[in-house]
This record gives structure tokens, sequence and C-alpha cells, in this order.
């Protein structure tokens, strides 16, 4: 039995990965709300819609794993260990947040929980990921990187470069493509050139394979046999995950390039937390009712966490501010 299978039958496991999904989903709106409020400065880009990538990647590497996150990263890091209260006291720009307020939502680093760091640059989490896990392979570990970009980002020349770097040095870096199908507002179809971008791989003598990103159990499956062959094997692995975000790239969004009934069918008929749900109802390991219960409780969690951080009156001074300006 492979540590999927094992992991599949581990009811604690499968409710944790719930709880991962659902926390996502919540903390998410609720920045939406906040943000739209005016009470978050910046600029926020969700991923609701995608929490099955959310959960499904971080929970399937070991703990000791890497991850470098992307501009649309709260799920990621909240996934790898990061506390709601923490985050949102860094939306907030108070001393109490993850970074001190100094990262905001697009620069959130958790050295704690083996989190990089995110970058507002597109396609920039590749280079750095297979650069880390260059070294670690160097320094006899045995750990992989897992780097996520977007189907937009995956025709940046960073990304390319990175991909036949991470080849070259066998460096074992996952790749996880989340293909949203929209780059801002523009379809793949307008700016990729083939239709499965895990057909890139093999040009670079990298594995690769199509994941259903929408469904949390195929997520992990994959997840945990390519983390297994980035480590044991010592190189890289591409995986393409089809999924889908429900609001628009950022704020100034008004989603125009989509129809409101492609939107509606991915909601009603392919959401991952209905799935989810309905999976772990099939393998008796939650009910309807338990199941509406742990959502109004995490939905209550989240919005504690966010009042509590809405309280934290901490700037972080001017003079501590510089000192990370500049290597000292």
């Amino acid at each position: 039995m492979n540590s999927f299978e094992e992991k599949k039958k581990d009811k604690d496991f499968m409710l944790k990965v719930l709880r991962t999904m659902l926390t996502s989903r919540h903390f998410e709106l609720k920045v939406n709300e906040m943000f739209m409020a005016g009470l978050i400065h910046g600029t926020t880009h969700l991923g609701v819609g995608e929490e099955a990538c959310h959960a499904g990647i971080s929970l399937g590497l070991n703990p000791d794993d890497w991850i470098v996150p992307t501009h649309r990263g709260h799920g990621h890091c909240l996934a790898k260990g990061a506390t709601p209260y923490n985050m949102f006291c860094e939306l907030f720009a108070n001393y109490q947040g993850g970074c001190k307020g100094l990262g905001g939502s697009m620069h959130y680093i958790d050295l704690e929980h083996c989190n990089l760091g995110s970058s507002a640059i597109v396609g920039a989490g590749v280079p750095t990921a297979v650069g880390a896990a260059y070294a670690m392979k160097r320094e006899g570990k045995k750990n992989c990187v897992a780097t996520f970009f977007g189907d937009g980002a995956s025709s940046q020349g960073m990304v390319l470069e990175g991909m036949n770097l991470a080849s070259v040095w066998e460096a074992p870096v996952l790749l996880c493509c989340e293909n949203n199908r929209y780059g801002m507002s523009t379809p793949a179809k307008y700016t990729v050139s083939i239709e499965d971008i895990a057909d890139r791989g093999p040009a670079f003598s990298i594995k690769s394979k199509i994941v259903d990103g929408m469904d949390v159990l195929a997520v992990l499956e994959a997840v945990m046999e390519a983390g297994e062959y980035c480590r044991t094997e010592g190189k890289p692995y591409l995986l393409e995950f089809k999924t889908y975000r429900y609001l628009g790239h950022s704020k100034s969004d008004q989603r125009k390039y989509r129809t409101k009934e492609e939107e509606e069918d991915m909601k009603k008929n392919h959401d991952a937390i209905d799935k989810f749900k309905n999976d772990l109802i099939a393998m008796n390991m939650i009910t309807e009712e338990e199941f509406d219960e742990l959502d109004k409780k995490i939905e209550k969690e989240i919005d504690d966490a966010a009042e509590k951080a809405k309280k934290v009156d901490e700037i972080i001074s001017v003079k501590e501010a510089m000192s990370y300006v500049y290597a000292e």
C-alpha cells in the first residue's frame, strides 16, 4: 500500500485536509470583504475556488519540504502552517504580522514552516526554488522544494530558464503549475501555444503529469508520488493542476472575459470543497450535519482572528523598517 492509500484511510488526516480547505476559503472571503471595505491597502490576489491545490499540495508534501508561493499564495501559506491571525496582521501592516507588516499580501515569508516566501513578480518563485532545491541536494538533504506558477507565468523566460536549470542540475524541485485558465484577463489559449502545459516537461527531460486541480484527493496522490520521486531520484517533476479561481485577478477585475454561466457552472458542479465533502461522506468519515458544524466553526474562527488583528495598533518603526533594506 502506497503512502496515499494509507493517508486516504486516515480519518484524522482527511479531516485535516478538509479543515485546511475551509480555512483557506473563509480566510480569503474575509480578506475580500475587508479589502472592499478599504481596511486592507495595496492589493490582494485571491484564490477562492483553488482550495484543492492549497491544501493538497502543501499537505501532500513532507513537513520538512519547502514551498515558494506566488502572489496568489494565502492558501498555500495557511496550509503550510501560518495562522490566520498572523496573516491578517500582516495584511493590516501591523507589527504582529508574520513579517512584521512589511510583506503584506504578496511577500509573506514563514521560515518556521518551511515557506521561503511569496513574490509579486510573476514566475519569480521558480528560479528561487530551483536554487534552494539544488543547495539542499548539495548539502545532502533529502527534501524537495515546491514552487507555484500559473498558466500566465508558464511562458515567462525565468520559468523556462528555471526548468532548464532544474533539469541540468538535477534539482529536486516540484514545479506546480496552477492552470486556472486565465492570466489576468487573458484566456490561456491566447498566450500558451499548447493545450497542456505539462507537455513542456519532456522538452526539458522533466517528468510531468496533468492533475484535476478541483479534486483534492487527486492532488494529494499526485503530489505524494511526485514529491517522493524528487526526494529519491533528486530530480525535478512538473505537475499541471487544472483549476479555477472564482473571483477576479484583483480588485479592478470585472471578469468581462468570461461568462457568468461559466462561473456558476464551476461553483455548482465542480466546487472542490463540495466534492471533497461528498467523498468524505461516502467514506463514512463525516456527515452532512458534521460538515455544516465544522464549516460554521471555522468561519467564526476566521472572523474572530480578523477582529483581533484589527484591534492591534502596533506599526513597525521607521528605523527598524529601514534595517531590512540593506544587508548588515
